[in-house]
């Protein structure tokens, strides 16, 4: 029996720019990326292949040193044509020229029945080998799983409220099948629950709210609620020495595939959004796809940032780049590089302010949909006792403390402060509503990385 939960503290950022609900088939990128700098935890990526290499989907790019077992393999066919490395020959990326159409390396394929006789040690395999192993990340620290642990429990979080978040009823629309064997085979794997966590308020997708032998939870409330890590936190608590896994829904639907079909599948469908973009819908394509025929012709104007992912957490890829690996969402702002004369303080409700400052009066119109620029409308300074983040964390935690802990690098103090329950996606809120305008993600990963290695 799930549980349901209300969660009262968050805020929504309701952006302008929301796909409609239109998924295109357009022509194909030509090329496609995998970048070592999507994965945390991965600190020696060795590549296996060189410029001029031929590779199929489910080919292997590159290791972890640290753990070979650990393999990231190639999203489509086709040719090795960059190996792009950085300050000390440091791995940035792996570019390939692709196919007109897929190929995929073909692994073990299994019957519905035959899923069920598998162990533990015989699916991890077939995951490491294909690389669909690395769609799993671990907590503490969100890092790439350990395939040597045994996580307490398996989360997935079925919804999404990031501004502009796309619908998952889209997303994963006729793949109840794939993610079913997908949550079997995860069961597999841990001494616990597989959890499936969804949306109290919206209309559930058959795919989660059909799926057997998952817990499967409800949550009401504003961003961050779609955050994992808050559900987490609301189910059963990580402490130290504990292990979770969590996983998005696509890739329980791969594990599906590789396992039903023997192949690697990377087909997604990726929502562009934002107020520059003039159409803003759906796309078919593939994991690390260039999103440049995604653009290109089909934005408001040019001073603009690209965004892989959403305006919280996403990366900035400009116009020639391509998506992150967990990615399916493209978003498109315009540039905030212009300077504002008493911006703060002018009157407008055309802005998005959690605050109820002086000039900013949108909490006057909340449902409104709002253009927002890149523009941090400030610069650091010191902290501000004003307990704003807590008001929008919806966790018993203390994030203001925690990140003066992790800036005095007090390990234990960390601890006890909770660092183990979250990482940057989790308090990305608190960096939007930071008035001294930390960069709070950043802040919080040099914590996450300086208890890891302790």
């Amino acid at each position: 029996m799930g549980k349901f939960i209300r969660l009262k503290k968050g805020f929504t950022i309701n952006l302008q720019g929301k796909a409609s609900p239109k998924v295109v088939e357009a022509e194909q990128p030509e090329t496609f990326v995998i970048k070592p700098t999507d994965f945390h935890g991965i600190y020696m990526p060795k590549p296996v292949v060189e410029v001029g290499d031929n590779v199929k989907a489910g080919s292997p790019l590159f290791h972890d040193k640290k753990n070979e077992r650990i393999v990231f393999t190639a999203p489509v066919s086709g040719e090795v044509v960059e190996v792009k490395r950085g300050e000390k020959r440091k791995l940035l990326e792996i570019k390939i020229l692709a196919d007109k159409a897929v190929e995929f390396v073909a692994f073990k394929k299994h019957s519905v029945s035959d899923i069920q006789n598998l162990n533990a040690t015989e699916i991890k395999e077939q995951l490491l080998q294909s690389g669909v192993w690395t769609t799993l990340v671990q907590r503490p620290f969100g890092v790439v799983a350990d395939p040597a642990a045994t996580p307490k429990a398996i989360h997935i979080s079925a919804f999404d409220t990031h501004p502009l978040a796309p619908d998952y009823n889209i997303l994963f629309k006729g793949q109840d099948h794939y993610f079913q064997v997908g949550v079997d085979i995860l069961k597999k794997l841990t001494s616990g629950s597989v959890h499936v966590n969804t949306h109290a308020t919206s209309e559930i997708s058959t795919v989660f709210s059909q799926v057997k032998g998952a817990e499967v939870n409800k949550f009401s409330g504003v961003h961050p609620a779609g955050c994992v890590g808050v559900q987490i936190h609301h189910i059963d608590p990580i402490n130290k020495g504990d292990v979770v896994w969590t996983i998005s829904p696509l890739g329980v639907i791969q594990i599906g595939k590789l396992f039903l079909n023997g192949v690697y599948d990377t087909s997604r469908i990726v929502a562009l959004v934002g107020s520059e973009v003039k159409n803003a819908q759906y796309y078919k394509t593939y994991t690390g796809a260039s999103v440049k025929k995604f653009i290109e012709g089909n934005l408001n104007q040019e001073h603009v940032r690209v965004i892989s992912g959403n305006p919280l957490t996403g990366t900035a890829i400009g116009k020639d780049g391509h998506l992150g690996f967990y990615d399916h969402q493209l978003t498109v702002l315009p540039e905030g590089d212009q300077y504002e004369f008493l911006g703060w303080i002018t009157p407008t409700t055309k802005k998005i302010s959690f605050h109820r400052a002086l000039g900013l009066l949108s909490f006057l119109a909340p449902g409104k949909e709002r253009v927002a620029s890149t523009n941090t409308h400030g610069e650091p300074r010191a902290f501000v006792q004003t307990g704003v983040f807590e008001q929008v964390t919806p966790m018993d935690i203390l994030p203001t403390h925690l990140l003066k802990s992790i800036l005095a690098e007090d390990i234990d103090e960390m601890e006890a402060l909770g660092i183990y329950e979250v990482i940057e996606e989790d308090l990305a809120l608190c960096e939007f509503v930071d008035v001294s305008k930390h960069k709070v993600q950043e802040i919080l990963r040099e914590g996450l990385e300086l208890v890891q290695n302790s």
